[in-house]
């Protein structure tokens, strides 16, 4: 959409691209057209630079409103249909010469136009108020063949209504100011563009080898694939893909804000001066709760033929996080077209496998490929076609992987294998310890996943089990696996024709249970002495700190049961005593008290008793708790 044309364009993967233009500019201005949704990121990013030696002195750009919200202050509205009449109407009262068809000018104030509906054309008639004197000269419509507008105010209005007119409601204009020179100039911006894609061709083809296992080499084909959706053809241009994902999101730069003040109106003399103040300060909290949640967010590739007939036109240069594909080759594609270009063809080492994952397939391995990616450009992802010797054998996705690292692409269903695979948990003692009066037990905690593999065929299979990592666990009792990442194992099994095998991998973590002493049991004990975990001292000293605990109990049992007996006495003293009160010391009445009397003294008696057998019982609680420390500092230092 501009005479200044695009020498570089890089897209990438999150929606944007970055267009650079350069050309030569005679003149004091330059002129581009954006799509009205570009403007956010246009005036975001847009850069401006003179190699000639020039001067840059600013940047306008259409004021974001609709064509009618434009030329509401407009002075001049001129239909589609009938614009000569719309003029003279809009120009009533403005100075203007009308040129009529005898020849003359007829200069003036315009007074107005008299429409006839029927007979617009030949019965319509303006009035014009001469200039220099008071009359008012009628003319015919169809005797005026021009005016020439002699008011500024009206000419700039019809001039800016014109211009307005012209534009297009989807697309507005940016214009760079310059200083009157030759200019070579280079205009830099990120817009919105379709992300590049990028898919890959595998040509897989055996090699001459003197190992044991058939050796294969694949040539990798990579095709960057992009779309013009332009309002211009792209010629010649440098063109590159960057993979990766830089931060990137949409700001309103384009819409003009104007914040709300608080109107605040001239006092009455009656008024509350105080009143008046608190309903601003309303208005302004309220003015800048409303700014703060209307503020915008600051941010959103036969193998030997293939390889000489396509190859790649890209080189390929880290960025950081990101890395960059440039196309050595100038790229030609017209508007409304895409393309695709080679970015990647090098030959690989190629390995044929069965891989067999339970989550991407249930019942059956895949044949993939093992390679390295040893082109020395990193791999965006994509779709990969597999021909084998010159035949389409399926498809797989490529992932994103970096120079130097290993990739393995699944294509292909084995069916003549049967796989399944089971997983159950449990937990195993590991060991005991003694600390602070608790029994530690180390536990694992135990996953085991057990895989089956059943070869139909008459030839014997190799398959790569990938099991899926446990997290915080560790392999045990486990052949070691042949490969491993921070999520997986993979093992290797090989099934002979007509044959089944079953693999088990195990994994354990491991965990700690505290339980107190006191509540074990002999039964316990004894099955930790008889499964090695306690040896004979360990097993004496903890059997013997069980008893200890056992008789602690017993004798808190009983001071609970000496409690309350001394409740019961307690209660019948009180009852005794509050009838001692309404008793008499003579007759009848004065033996009941001699009796209530003898029966206190026996009470207490019994309450002696039973708080030396208190205390007798709290001390021997005592002798026996120091014997259960004594002893767990034994075993803890043992």
């Amino acid at each position: 959409m501009s005479h200044l044309p695009i020498a570089h364009l890089t897209l990438y993967k999150h929606g944007v691209g970055y267009f650079q233009r350069r050309g030569n500019v005679t003149g004091d201005s330059l002129a581009l057209t954006f799509r009205r949704e570009e403007m956010d990121d246009i005036l975001k990013s847009l850069t401006v630079l003179d190699y000639g030696g020039g001067k840059v002195l600013g940047i306008d750009y259409d004021t974001p409103q609709k064509k009618a919200e434009r030329l509401q202050g407009c002075s001049v509205a001129l239909h589609d249909t009938r614009s000569l009449r719309d003029l003279l109407t809009s120009l009533r009262g403005r100075a203007v010469g009308l040129h009529t068809s005898s020849g003359n000018v007829v200069n003036g104030l315009l007074v107005g136009l008299d429409e006839a509906p029927e007979h617009p054309r030949e019965e319509s008639r303006v009035s014009i108020l001469e200039a220099g004197s008071s009359t008012v000269q009628i003319l015919p419509i169809n005797r005026v063949e021009g005016v020439t507008v002699n008011d500024d105010t009206a000419a700039d209005d019809l001039r800016f209504f014109l211009k307005t007119a012209v534009g297009q409601e989807s697309y507005r204009s940016i214009t760079i100011r310059l200083s009157p020179d030759e200019h070579d100039l280079q205009v830099s911006y990120i817009a919105p563009a379709p992300t590049w894609r990028v898919s890959y061709r595998l040509l897989v083809e055996p090699v001459a080898s003197d190992e044991p296992e058939p050796q294969f080499q694949a040539l990798l084909q990579g095709w960057g694939i992009f779309d013009n959706r332009l309002e211009e053809d792209l010629t010649g241009i440098s063109l590159s893909f960057v993979a990766g994902m830089p931060i990137s999101f949409v700001y309103n730069l384009y819409t003009p804000r104007i914040p709300r003040r608080p109107r605040i109106a001239e006092p009455e003399r009656t008024l509350n001066i105080r009143a008046a103040r608190h309903d601003s300060m309303e208005e302004v909290e309220a003015m800048l709760r409303a700014r703060v949640a209307d503020a915008e967010p600051p941010a959103p590739s036969p193998a030997e033929l293939a390889g000489t007939t396509v190859q790649s036109v890209a080189t390929g240069k880290s960025l950081g996080e990101l890395f960059q594909y440039t196309v050595t080759e100038k790229v030609t594609v017209g508007r409304g077209q895409s393309a695709m270009v080679p970015i990647v063809s090098d030959t690989l080492d190629a390995g044929k496998v069965l891989v067999y994952d339970s989550e991407i397939m249930r019942d059956h391995p895949m044949a993939a490929l093992r390679l390295t990616n040893s082109t020395g450009l990193t791999l965006e992802q994509g779709p990969v076609t597999v021909l084998d010797n010159g035949e389409y054998v399926g498809e797989g996705v490529l992932l994103f992987t970096p120079v130097g690292q290993k990739l393995l692409v699944p294509y292909a269903v084995e069916l003549g294998v049967l796989a399944s695979r089971e997983t159950s948990s449990g937990s195993q003692l590991h060991s005991l310890q003694v600390r602070d009066g608790y029994l530690l037990q180390n536990m694992y905690a135990i996953v085991r996943t057990q895989y089956r593999l059943e070869n139909n065929t008459t030839e014997p299979k190799t398959i790569l089990i990938r099991s899926k990592q446990t997290p915080g666990h560790h392999l045990f009792d486990t052949p070691q696996p042949v490969e491993q990442s921070p999520d997986w194992f993979t093992f290797r099994v090989d099934v002979p024709p007509g044959e089944s095998v079953e693999f088990r991998v195990q994994e354990r973590k491991l965990r700690a249970v505290t339980q107190k002493l006191q509540d074990q049991t002999l039964e316990g004990l004894q099955r930790y002495f008889e499964n090695n975990f306690l040896d004979q001292a360990a097993f004496e000293g903890l059997r013997s700190i069980l008893r200890l605990y056992t008789e602690v109990s017993k004798l808190e049992a009983q001071i609970q049961e000496f409690e309350s007996q001394r409740q019961n006495i307690f209660t019948t003293q009180r009852h005794i005593q509050g009838n001692l009160g309404a008793l008499g010391t003579q007759g009848d009445e004065g033996r009941l008290r001699s009796r209530y009397v003898k029966q206190l003294e026996s009470l207490e008696e019994q309450l002696a008793g039973l708080v030396a057998k208190i205390a007798t019982a709290r001390g021997e609680i005592k002798s026996k708790r120091a014997q259960i420390q004594q002893l767990i500092a034994q075993l803890e230092s043992s």
